[in-house]
């Protein structure tokens, strides 16, 4: 019963101390954006490069006559978020 009683005056700290937060900076926010972006382009040159090496076994595995893997569409190269401008006032 502690132990429950310990984790949820853990947990609504932590809440609280969450929602404390401020805001984040500009500059701060667009490093957020680019590591966010950099992340999802990783995720679709894995996703390529795993598509080569299946196709790459099925082609060892594959029996004659049986149509080919279908290709794989390359990723474009990384391009970095453009910053939005601040709105004028």
């Amino acid at each position: 019963m502690k132990k429950i009683i310990a984790f949820t005056l853990c947990s609504l700290a932590s809440v609280a101390a969450y929602a404390a937060l401020p805001p984040l900076s500009p500059e701060a926010q667009a490093a957020a954006d680019l590591a966010k972006a950099k992340t999802a382009y990783a995720g679709r040159v894995g996703a390529y490069q795993l598509c080569q090496s299946m196709n790459k076994v099925a082609d060892k595995f594959r029996v004659s006559g049986t149509p080919a893997p279908a290709a794989c569409a390359a990723p474009p190269p990384f391009v970095a978020p453009v910053a939005a401008a601040p709105a004028a006032k």
